[in-house]
């Protein structure tokens, strides 16, 4: 999205050939000369001249251009169909139309891209199931358009939520040898050839170790919160679950902070007050986008977020948590017991039936959850939260980290886990151990939460689920 507004002269050359569209349509004087271009979405023509609806994706609102007859380009108008791309010079003028306060009287049209008959695209509408099988093409769509211009602005949002509050944002790896959750459900990077026939050890490997694709930044993140106070990842992360639920896909993105000298109250209040930023930011800062979603995914999404924006969370604990469950008399279809994870339907049930807000659950067996969380006194409950929202669930999933090197080292072998593998970690509980805490936040599950997109495939460019890697 290059280009701004030059009235009275040609835009910049640095800035390419076109003006923004969202810059002209806000326009408040018409401009002697304008150059704009884009991809036309209809064409409408009469005997002296052609309306052209073009957008140039940067906002959801297009652009009227009249192209008389006669003027230069113009005898390619027939070739300028739906998909097309063209560039056009002209007036900024007042619109005699009521659909749009401006439109473009052009002086020249020039045909850029010709787009056949066969553009899957035409003015219809279209099932996200199709959608997704062309997912090259599908950002042109109002929905998606929409959709990864939200995106976008809510990443901007992330790495302004931390740097107003000091974080310091590193790159933790992609590859790694070590299994933050524990799961095994990790993808193997090889440079050992499966077709050969030959079973090959990690000796002949690439890194002469097993090596795979990370499930998570945070074991890394914390060294550096033990060094720099309060950091930040945002990346991409891998599981190889053979799940193919809405919720779920093979490469996703978390945000994951940790701080230095911090409990889990700290954690708590760290990301309430981050979902409600981000929650605001996509009521506030969306350039109309949001309107899409309202209009055509949940009719109820502007309230919804408002609520979580402007109520506090509720804190139970799970203990409690699985008793107001168990009492509530609702027949769920999994089981609700002491030392089961809860599951979606559990938690929405406590958001918007039982709490009616969002909500906060903390302190959950030690024997569900990974290694690292931080032991409570009761020897039974760590110190482990989710947070929770109305219409998707869990949101954020994070806890106060064990600093203590002897409680750590138990919970190791507890779980199974080789110590020669994790030296690395363990040095930093060895050599001047304080207490850290952390979250992840799956970017995706956030992005489903404030657009109401149902499917984790609609809400990332090219989606990575079991048995699909196209594009």
């Amino acid at each position: 999205m290059v280009g701004t507004l030059q009235a009275g002269r040609a835009g910049s050359r640095a800035w390419g050939m076109r003006t923004l569209v969202r810059d002209l349509l806000r326009s408040s004087a018409p401009a002697d000369v304008i150059h704009a271009a884009g991809w036309v979405r209809t064409r409408r023509d009469s005997k002296a001249f052609s309306f052209l609806e073009i957008n140039d994706g940067s906002c959801l609102g297009n652009l009227q251009v009249i192209a008389d007859t006669g003027i230069p380009g113009s005898a390619d108008l027939q070739k300028m169909g739906t998909g097309a791309s063209v560039a056009v010079e002209g007036r900024l003028v007042a619109s005699q139309g009521g659909q749009q306060a401006w439109e473009v009287q052009a002086s020249s049209i020039r045909l850029l891209g010709e787009s056949p008959e066969d553009f899957p695209l035409q003015k219809k509408g279209h099932t996200a199931e199709f959608l997704r099988g062309i997912a090259h093409l599908r950002p042109r769509t109002n929905l998606y358009g929409a959709m990864f211009r939200v995106r976008s602005r809510m990443s901007q949002a992330v790495h302004r939520f931390f740097a107003e509050r000091g974080f310091y944002h590193i790159h933790t790896p992609i590859i790694t040898a070590s299994d933050c959750e524990g799961a095994g459900e990790m993808f193997r990077v090889t440079t050992l050839d499966p077709t050969s026939g030959k079973s090959g050890s990690f000796a002949d490997d690439f890194f002469r170790k097993a090596a795979h694709l990370t499930v998570s930044g945070q074991l890394e993140g914390e060294t550096f919160a033990c060094a720099l106070g309060n950091i930040y990842t945002f990346g991409p992360t891998f599981r190889a679950e053979n799940s193919n639920t809405s919720r779920h896909a093979a490469e996703f993105w978390m945000i994951e902070p940790e701080m230095a000298f911090c409990d889990l109250q700290g954690d708590m209040d760290l990301a309430e007050e981050m979902v409600k930023y981000l929650v605001r930011e996509a009521l506030d800062h969306q350039d109309g986008d949001l309107s899409v979603f309202e209009k055509f995914v949940d009719q109820g999404l502007r309230g919804r977020l408002e609520f979580v924006a402007e109520n506090p969370f509720e804190r139970v604990s799970y203990t409690d948590a699985v008793s107001i469950l168990q009492g509530s008399g609702k027949s769920f279809e999994y089981p609700v017991e002491y030392g089961l994870n809860l599951q979606s339907e559990h938690e929405r049930w406590l958001t918007e039936e039982y709490f009616k807000k969002p909500t906060t659950v903390f302190n959950y067996p030690k024997e569900i959850k990974p290694f690292y969380m931080r032991l409570n006194d009761d020897d039974r409950t760590v110190t482990a939260m989710d947070l929770l929202v109305p219409g998707i669930g869990e949101i954020v999933g994070g806890s106060q980290r064990e600093e203590r090197l002897d409680v750590l080292l138990a919970n190791m072998e507890r779980h199974g886990l080789a110590l020669e593998d994790y030296g690395w970690y363990v040095d930093t509980r060895k050599y001047g151990s304080v207490p850290h805490a952390g979250f992840g936040m799956g970017f995706e599950r956030l992005l489903m939460f404030v657009t109401g997109m149902q499917n984790i495939r609609d809400v990332i460019p090219f989606a990575r689920t079991p048995g699909h890697c196209e594009f």
